[in-house]
């Protein structure tokens, strides 16, 4: 549970620091701001006026019988509401227009530092908590700036001007009437503490389903296949039975809450009405002046029940701030350096020269490894699973940092490179490729505008791409699916080397990019492979040893070390590692006599 705690456990309801920062981002629209607040206190202001003229209504008009005069202030009060529903529209919407501004700016924010990220950040924090830090977090600061802090400021007004105004029209009548804020205020304490505990149950409760969701939705697939359907309703059953029992401590606590004050705001009333009518009996006080407290204490308790869910909405609100603002002090650790070697080209020459890497401090993936490609040679990388293969590439691309030695191209230090240099020369076709939501011409062009149609067109030929894109419906303008769902994994490796193709690198990695391929696009796939692989320096990580046969070096890693190097036909006269691989793979053909030694 310690994960679903981490979202939603609840800080200081108000923290200076967070709130600094927070102001920031109101700097770019301070002149609205301002004008809003002015109109809040407007509209506050108006709502005192109303009481006192019903008070005069009565004293002067309707006690003297004067239509006239009642005719008047009924249209001067009119009047007055309609000039208040205009402040309060224009108020409105200049706040919540001010809290969607300030929401794009922070998404954009967020954002770009996420594309700033370092890889490793995104293997520790699961997909589901940053987008979380975009949308949920980004929304209840939304809510802090148009209805939170900025109405509190107008409750308090509103409050201290009718407490101002009761105090001056019967100083002894309001003392009556704020007899029972005492009760008030005890009944809001209670309250704030058993809403704080079961709000932090509800969204605690709610991180429970979405997370139980994401990850039995992406694998509905398995639990269909192992006949898993009943258990993993009865396990939703139980989520989703915490979530209400949540929401339904969280609605007793208000059903109980919001009644107790009409209730005590009642008693106020009546106790204005019994000691009002006992001075209006005694000729000190007039009828009027009563009915304007009685209004009058109708709109001071309102504001007072406001206050807590304005509580709950500043204390959520730091949270949400303080997650936000940890995700964007977060520094990147792959950066580009202050004072890059750019080269005028890159030829595509690579080597590594002692190098050493872990991903834990206890545990080196890689260790001491050294070996040189020259420009335009084919290397192979074989090994069993958790041998490295992959942290090599992952460290010619530069998505982690060596940790010991150096990695060179072109003999020049991958961390002396511009990183988009170095993303823009390697280009690597995973075993499964991630195609995006659009079209396919948009999937192979990755939306480079420099890139001429003719151009995509031309790559998706030559990787054979296009005959099955010619078949579908508006061809390179047809539709893809998230994650290319609606396509085989043949078609989805055809277009991203098509991809590769079209933004031609000097240095082509294949990760198991011909692992997946069906048998009957597998020719088509060797021949799209080899195109790619002309006139450019490949790496080619396989576990089908029958793909990188014509490699002109073959490096076999065994436990983060190279075990051995050489050729296909050098490696199984070794008879090492690379022979007892190539005998695992091909023993029915070798016990057959297709094949020999």
């Amino acid at each position: 549970m310690s994960q679903y705690h981490e979202e939603e456990v609840l800080g200081k309801a108000y923290d200076a620091r967070l709130a600094r920062r927070l102001l920031k981002y109101l700097r770019p629209y301070w002149k609205v701001v301002i004008v809003s607040v002015f109109l809040l206190l407007l509209v506050s202001a108006l709502q005192l006026v109303g009481p006192y003229l019903t008070k005069v209504a009565i004293d002067r008009y309707i006690k003297e019988h004067d239509v006239d005069g009642l005719t008047r202030i009924a249209g001067l009060f009119l009047l007055l509401l309609l000039f208040q529903l205009l402040v309060a529209f224009f108020q409105t919407y200049l706040m919540n227009w001010t809290g969607q501004k300030i929401m794009y700016d922070l998404r954009m924010e967020i954002f770009g530092h996420i594309q700033k990220l370092h890889v490793a950040y995104f293997d520790k924090n699961p997909v589901g908590r940053i987008i979380t830090r975009m949308t949920t977090d980004v929304d209840v600061l939304n809510e802090l700036f148009t209805s939170g802090v900025v109405s509190i400021f107008g409750d308090i007004f509103m409050l201290a001007g009718i407490v101002v105004v009761m105090l001056f029209m019967n100083w002894k009548l309001a003392l009556v009437c704020f007899s029972v804020i005492p009760l008030i205020f005890v009944a809001t304490m209670v309250f704030k503490a058993r809403v704080r505990d079961s709000y932090r149950e509800v969204r605690t409760a709610i991180a429970r389903i979405n997370a139980f969701l994401q990850e039995n939705i992406t694998g509905m697939s398995v639990v269909q296949i192992f006949v898993q359907e009943k258990r993993k309703f009865g396990e939703f059953d139980e989520r989703n039975q915490e979530h209400l029992k949540a929401n339904l401590r969280s609605i007793f606590y208000y059903a109980v809450f919001y009644p107790a004050l009409d209730l005590l705001g009642a008693l106020a009333v009546g106790l204005i009405l019994w000691y009002g009518g006992i001075q209006v009996v005694a000729g000190t006080l007039t009828l009027g002046a009563v009915v304007a407290f009685v209004q009058y204490s109708e709109r001071f308790y309102k504001p007072i029940s406001d206050l807590s869910e304005k509580f709950n909405i500043l204390q959520s609100a730091m949270a949400s701030s303080e997650r936000i603002f940890r995700l964007l002090d977060t520094e990147p650790q792959i950066l580009s350096p202050a004072a890059p070697v750019t080269p005028s080209r890159v030829r595509g020459e690579i080597e590594f020269r002692d190098v050493w890497f872990s991903y834990r401090e206890d545990t080196p993936v890689l260790k001491n490894i050294s070996f040189r490609v020259n420009a335009g040679d084919k290397i192979a990388i074989v090994g069993a699973t958790g041998s490295g293969k992959t942290t090599l590439i992952n460290l010619l691309s530069r998505f982690y940092e060596v940790q010991k030695g150096q990695i060179l191209i072109d003999g020049v230090d991958l961390r002396e490179l511009p990183l988009d240099l170095i993303r823009q020369s390697v280009t690597v076709v995973l075993q499964d490729p991630f195609l995006f939501s659009g079209t396919i011409e948009e999937n192979i062009r990755l939306w480079g505008d420099s890139i001429p149609r003719e151009r995509v067109h031309e790559a998706a030929q030559q990787v054979h791409a296009e005959p099955f894109v010619r078949k579908m419906p508006g061809e390179y303008e047809a539709p893809v699916a998230e994650r290319g769902a609606s396509l085989s994994v043949g078609q989805r490796q055809l277009l991203a080397f098509a991809r590769a193709l079209v933004h031609d690198p000097k240095i082509l990695v294949l990760d198991e990019a011909t692992s997946s391929v069906d048998t009957e696009t597998e020719l088509l796939i060797q021949d799209a492979v080899h195109r790619l692989m002309k006139d450019r320096t490949s790496l080619i990580i396989a576990h089908r040893l029958s793909t990188i046969q014509y490699c002109d070096r073959i490096l076999v890693m065994h436990k983060g070390v190279i075990e051995e190097e050489g050729s296909h036909p050098e490696l199984l006269r070794k008879r090492g590692i690379y022979y007892k691989l190539y005998q695992l793979q091909y023993r029915e053909q070798l016990l057959a006599g297709e094949l020999t030694d």
